[in-house]
């Protein structure tokens, strides 16, 4: 069938800044915002220290006696890998915490560069308007640390400039394309297939309406012929475990707003007004000059994105958030559809100065935060110092209802570091069938939480003492015989031993305490808060 040579409506170029100058702050912003990754080797992001503990494993577990002895890696058809096979393959040349924010740095560099091909796609030349996603590069979604799905839709970005920039060639080779583009999403994370659909879904709508210099049943079999590239991720999904969490869906009416904050509130709420004000205000004055452009599939794009952000369940095949990671990745799907025309000094001069004060608020925000919350996972690191190489370590909290807010997602998984510090078996280490390729062995399976679970508090672990008839059972019942130590995260530092019969403190810090359960009964000096104990 031949293919029509006009391009996707792109809208008559406005006047922009050189290829070099836009080149030049994309340097520059880029190492704004990769400061305070390269300045915080542990940042306080919730499941940021399991995964690096995870990779650990993969690179050196089968080296590692006691790693090998706890771990097996089993490599499978998982649609969460691409964190998996890109940071071990760092690791030969360089430790794991600088192959971490190796892998930040890149998911940065991913997002925006994606940002700038897909609107160079939309509308025939670079442009610098892009370059204001920098400062919601960091946003709740990463904080959380699903770092598979921040990267893949950074990579999903890439995917639609290419659709957009093969739509009116040959049909082969552009369906072959995004065929690849599907592939490698699946393995990135499951959901920003999705993503990525609904950005080709948006692009097409707006042809099958617009290019009416086309016949209507050819649009159609275009408008179809979209579906072809997802082809493959049926079967894929089909042959991964993952399938089997196909059922672990749950719908929540709640946190819909607050999905839509998380794009850009962090730490600070007068941060997220101020930032959000700026850019109302500057939009405002934009619009009202005339110097602002919406490519056509904007609409589209709101449209379709709030109907599945409506629809999508919270949990969907057994992870959470499921609904609330769309909005951030939606945010730069739109930044990429906005043009800005720079022809006059003043507009281009404040143009430049909404950015810089965009990126220098949201960075000076993450920088003063991680600062502080970045002293609780390094005093963890620390007190691994007490931890003898090979342990069994518990995980439980002080307060039953903490780790929810932002400011605690530094200590969530920081107890996991033990595993890349010494080599230990760690209760709350991801090992999750079809989510993760990490899986304990048997011999030490019952002992860890294989459901994603949220830890035990110490008043479950004092009522494990003294056990009462009961169908339920719980990986910790037996905790004083199973494991060596436990971590309370979660607590006051000079809080009192919950259990002085059977724990004894070595080291306490902010907002946790590390424990040695006694099987000897040892005596034991009053250990100094902040450092070590140390005995007589």
């Amino acid at each position: 069938m031949p293919q029509s040579r006009q391009p996707i409506r792109p809208p008559r170029p406005f006047v922009d800044l050189s290829r070099g100058q836009i080149a030049l702050l994309f340097v520059a912003m880029m190492a704004i915002v990769s400061a305070p990754i390269l300045l915080h080797p542990l940042p306080p992001m919730s499941d940021y220290a399991n995964h690096l503990a995870r990779m650990h494993v993969i690179a050196d577990g089968a080296r590692d006696p006691d790693l090998s002895r706890f771990y097996q890696i089993n490599w499978q058809i998982v649609p969460n890998l691409v964190m998996d096979v890109v940071v071990p393959a760092l690791t030969r040349f360089m430790d794991v915490y600088l192959a971490g924010e190796i892998f930040l740095i890149l998911t940065f560099l991913l997002i925006m560069s994606g940002t700038l091909a897909f609107n160079r796609a939309l509308f025939g030349h670079w442009s610098a308007l892009p370059l204001i996603g920098f400062p919601l590069l960091y946003n709740y979604v990463l904080l959380v640390g699903v770092l598979n799905y921040v990267f893949g839709f950074g990579l999903a970005l890439w995917g639609l400039a290419a659709w957009v920039h093969l739509r009116e060639r040959n049909i082969v080779l552009r369906l072959a394309v995004a065929a690849l583009f599907v592939c490698a999403l699946f393995f990135c994370h499951l959901y920003v297939v999705g993503v990525f659909g609904l950005g080709l879904l948006a692009i097409e709508i707006e042809r099958l309406y617009h290019r009416r210099d086309i016949p209507l049943m050819r649009r159609l079999a275009d408008f179809c012929a979209t579906g072809i590239p997802f082809l493959p991720v049926l079967p894929l999904l089909r042959a991964s475990p993952t399938w089997g969490l196909a059922a672990d869906n749950s719908w929540e009416p709640k946190g819909k707003i607050d999905g839509l904050i998380y794009v850009i509130e962090i730490y600070s709420d007068a941060v997220a007004f101020a930032l959000t004000g700026i850019v109302v205000v500057a939009a405002a004055w934009a619009l009202r000059h005339k110097v602002l452009r919406f490519h056509a599939i904007t609409w589209p794009l709101l449209v379709v994105s709030a109907i599945v952000y409506m629809a999508m369940p919270r949990v969907m095949f057994g992870s959470y958030l499921a609904d609330q990671r769309l909005p951030v990745a939606v945010a730069y799907m739109l930044i990429a559809c906005i043009n800005v025309d720079l022809r006059h000094i003043f507009v281009r001069r404040g143009f430049i100065v909404v950015l810089l004060a965009l990126i220098a608020v949201r960075t000076a925000e993450v920088q003063l935060a991680w600062a502080q919350l970045s002293r609780g996972p390094l005093a963890v690191q620390q007190s691994m110092q007490q931890l003898t190489r090979g342990a069994k370590v518990l995980v439980a909290y002080g307060e039953r209802d903490a780790g929810d807010s932002v400011r605690d997602y530094g200590l969530v998984h920081a107890a996991c570091l033990a595993i890349i510090e010494r080599s230990a078996l760690v209760t709350t280490a991801f090992t999750v069938a079809g989510k993760q390729i990490m899986h304990v062995r048997s011999a030490y399976r019952d002992r860890v939480d294989t459901e994603d679970g949220t830890p035990p508090t110490v008043d479950q672990l004092r009522a494990a003492l003294e056990p009462i008839d009961s169908e339920d059972s719980h990986y910790w019942d037996t905790w004083w015989e199973h494991y060596d130590y436990v971590y309370v995260v979660f607590t006051d530092p000079d809080r009192e031993n919950p259990v002085p019969d059977q724990l004894e403190l070595v080291f306490s810090g902010p907002r946790f305490q590390l424990y040695k359960i006694i099987k000897d009964r040892p005596a034991a000096a009053p250990p100094v808060s902040g450092a070590p104990a140390t005995n007589p």
